[in-house]
């Protein structure tokens, strides 16, 4: 690990920060860039009509912006922009955006395919960044200033004969690398020259292209970058964060509260590298705190079959809000605590939606909690202990959660996922027919004087021993002790009885007990636990010895 090749990323002295102290109060200007950022970064790049039917669904969503393409650098997304004019697909109040480079050649070519457009964004960029001034262009200050002052007047120039609308949208590429002096300028050049008004803004897109630092930097910086503008009621503030760092949200998050008005992400964060900031997390975390987020985002399944399908990527179990497990219970802690607060909204009539672990209802966005307990190689001795006692009523001693889970996990590591069934079958198995090479069959007790007063236990204990019948009498300070001498002067092992809980299993005169024995054989160490059952509470713990032998042999 050698860390010393690295140095820290510069962060803002801005001690007059006041983003830490506000809230997120309404949803910003939404803009997908699923066609555009989103699709370069696919293994196998979406066809033309896997593009209409995801710009179609991203329509429906509610998406009044939508980045659909290079169209001056990709053959093939000039034809899906035409696609979209020609069989007249773009709603009136949906904007289209299209991205190009500074350079004429192509921002001719990119009006060229708006042509018959309404309202188009045409987005122009150039790298700002220290760093890449430094080892890609060989460039300096004013050189850089020099290619977005062109990128923009051709833009102008261009637009004045273009018969719809367009809007500005400038990018300091790699602005989290860029010294804010700089980025400021730079965007003041552009400002200059396209002047925008109220009426007509421009947006300036201040993109953490690369996730440098921690999420508060980023804050401090879009904050600056806002309160440092002139006119500012004239720029639209935009971001639009990656997630090397895997603080995207939390970075488009902390951008909101220091000024940012828009935000550029894709669905469930595809993007370059570790990808874009995950739109729908973003909106879903609004959702959960009260705020409309601006989207009909009330079926997430529904927007993940049609991701999945277009952009032949999973959607990871574990995503938020998506993921096939993120509303299913593997713990038995868990599962108690939800329950617990699902039924007690009940029992309130509230209406406000308040259940541990489960910070939204999941139907609220077409999904489902899923009530039973699931079991698999990963999962936690909590999770098979609760299954015993909600299913069964086996309320197994703390010190044998661990030994039946190992069990459990064996199966599961050779077949995955087991139900309760399979996992009672288990226990039955393991515990409570263990009756081979010894079987219990019947006992009888009686109480012996002792010395000062005290009594004894006396058993007499029938049992078989691979099927031959044998008994034997021995005594103890109780029952159990009693048996354990007598199993330790037949079997030639030294039990010890570590530990011993009972419980009922059901109410009523016909009630069972279960028994539970924890036993070693001082002689090797070994230990195991053994169960029995029965409505005799006393013969349900000689089970127990019975089933915890077996199993130590």
């Amino acid at each position: 690990m050698n860390y010393k090749r690295y140095r820290r990323n510069p962060v803002v002295d801005y001690p007059e920060r006041e983003w830490p102290n506000k809230e997120i109060e309404k949803a910003p200007a939404w803009c997908s860039v699923d066609l555009r950022d989103g699709n370069q970064a696919l293994i196998e790049p979406m066809v033309v009509e896997e593009k209409i039917e995801f710009f179609n669904m991203l329509v429906k969503l509610g998406f009044k912006e939508i980045e659909i393409g290079f169209p001056s650098a990709s053959q093939i997304e000039y034809d899906f922009l035409r696609q979209l004019v020609d069989r007249k697909m773009i709603p009136d109040d949906v904007t289209v955006q299209v991205l190009t480079q500074c350079r004429e050649h192509l921002i001719k070519r990119t009006f060229e395919a708006i042509r018959g457009v309404k309202r188009a964004v045409v987005h122009i960029y150039n790298s700002t960044s220290t760093l890449q001034r430094d080892v890609v262009f060989g460039m300096s200050r004013p050189e850089i200033i020099q290619i977005a002052a062109e990128g923009t007047k051709l833009v102008k120039e261009y637009a004045k004969a273009f018969p719809g609308k367009i809007i500005l949208e400038y990018s300091p590429e790699s602005f989290t690398g860029t010294e804010l002096d700089f980025a400021l300028e730079i965007c003041t050049a552009v400002q200059e020259i396209w002047q925008p008004t109220p009426d007509n803004k421009i947006i300036f897109n201040l993109p953490s292209t690369v996730e440098m630092n921690t999420p508060n930097v980023y804050a401090d910086q879009i904050e600056w970058m806002s309160r440092h503008f002139k006119d500012r009621e004239s720029i639209i503030l935009s971001v639009h964060p990656h997630n090397d760092r895997g603080c995207g949200v939390a970075a488009s998050e902390l951008a909101l509260l220091a000024g940012a008005d828009r935000v550029e992400g894709t669905l469930f964060g595809n993007g370059e590298r570790t990808g874009n900031v995950d739109i729908l997390t973003i909106a879903y975390n609004m959702f959960s705190q009260g705020i409309d987020p601006g989207l009909a985002i009330g079926n997430i399944r529904e927007i993940a079959e049609v991701y999945e399908r277009c952009c032949k990527l999973p959607i990871p179990e574990r995503h938020p809000y998506a993921g096939k497990l993120v509303f299913t219970a593997f713990s038995g802690s868990h599962q108690d605590a939800i329950n617990k607060g699902v039924k007690a909204m009940k029992e309130r009539g509230s209406e406000i939606w308040q259940v541990p672990y489960l910070p939204i209802d999941p139907a609220d966005i077409g999904r489902m909690y899923e009530p039973i307990v699931r079991i698999n190689s990963q999962s936690g001795k909590g999770g098979v202990a609760f299954i015993m006692e909600t299913y069964f009523g086996f309320r197994l001693p703390k010190g044998m959660h661990k030994e039946f889970a190992d069990v459990v996990q064996v199966i599961t590591e050779k077949q995955g996922e087991v139900g309760p069934e399979q996992i009672m079958s288990e226990f039955r198995s393991c515990y409570l027919n263990r009756k081979e090479p010894y079987h219990f069959r019947r006992s009888r007790m009686e109480e012996i004087s002792a010395a000062e007063g005290d009594y004894n236990t006396r058993v007499t204990v029938e049992y078989t021993y691979e099927g031959e019948a044998r008994s034997f009498s021995s005594t103890g300070n109780g029952p159990i002790d009693a048996v354990k001498h007598g199993l330790s002067q037949e079997t030639g092992l030294d039990l010890r009885v570590l530990d011993y809980n009972e419980h009922a299993l059901q109410e009523g005169s016909t009630a069972q007990a279960a028994a539970y024995i924890h036993l070693m054989d001082s002689k090797t160490g070994k230990t195991t636990f053994g169960v029995g059952v029965s409505s005799n509470i006393t013969r349900a713990s000689f089970r127990a010895m019975f089933s915890a032998l077996n199993r130590l042999l």
